[in-house]
């Protein structure tokens, strides 16, 4: 899958114009992005990076960085998906970035998600896990919260214990054998719930999708309200 990574990462640096103000995700296909950028030598133009990692490599092409205190507002945000479905509601935080990456996609006019084919499904939250942010403290609490809407829920761990996220909170993945039911209803009854500091579910954010393919050829995808170039 790594060419087609490629092909959505390079076609979604041509959207990118001089002077814009940009939000840089995080993973495998947004890094493909970021060479690209590097590569075209676009003018004036700056990014917020959602992770460490995406900043140490702005930093190591030359592409110059911007935080959320700088700007009011990005010209264009491009970040990858773990999922998303046929409403173009999607799900993120594999990376463990979601708050960060959530931050940044409100921030911009022009949310654009790379990723390859395999990532779309018929209903969020069967195949791959949603990540939820929360504070330590409240791991018990909102682990049984997201069972008694029958996920099956696991901590995220590494070698040394809890994975914790740039902003030093813990990650919970829930799985939802059949599916997220209705993905908004949801993403409202977790921001409600104490302890939590966000979900990976992006609802109504995204304004086009480009699927990149293994022969290098891509297809965009648009939401109706979003106006072609």
């Amino acid at each position: 899958m790594d060419e087609a990574k490629r092909a959505a990462g390079t076609a979604a640096a041509a959207l990118v114009e001089p002077g814009m103000r940009l939000g840089l995700g995080t993973g495998s296909t947004v890094a493909h992005l970021l060479d690209a950028l590097a590569a075209r030598r676009v003018a004036d133009i700056a990014g917020i990076p959602t992770s460490r990692a995406t900043e140490e490599r702005c930093r190591e092409l030359g592409i110059a960085l911007l935080s959320p205190e700088d700007v009011a507002e990005l010209d264009l945000a491009i970040d990858g998906a773990d999922e998303f479905d046929a409403s173009f509601q999607v799900t993120k935080g594999g990376g463990g970035a979601l708050l960060r990456e959530k931050v940044v996609a409100t921030m911009a006019r022009r949310f654009v998600v790379v990723a390859t084919p395999d990532k779309e499904v018929e209903r969020l939250g069967r195949s791959f896990p949603l990540p939820v942010e929360i504070v330590p403290f409240a791991r018990g609490p909102v682990r049984r919260a997201l069972e008694a809407r029958g996920a099956s829920v696991v901590l995220r761990r590494d070698a040394s214990g809890p994975v914790l996220t740039d902003n030093g909170n813990e990650i919970l993945d829930a799985t939802f054998p059949a599916g997220i039911e209705d993905p908004a209803v949801l993403d409202l009854v977790l921001a409600a719930e104490p302890g939590v500091v966000t979900s990976g579910l992006f609802i109504d954010l995204v304004d086009e999708v480009i699927l990149g393919a293994p022969d290098g050829t891509t297809v965009h995808r648009r939401t109706p309200e979003t106006p072609a170039d």
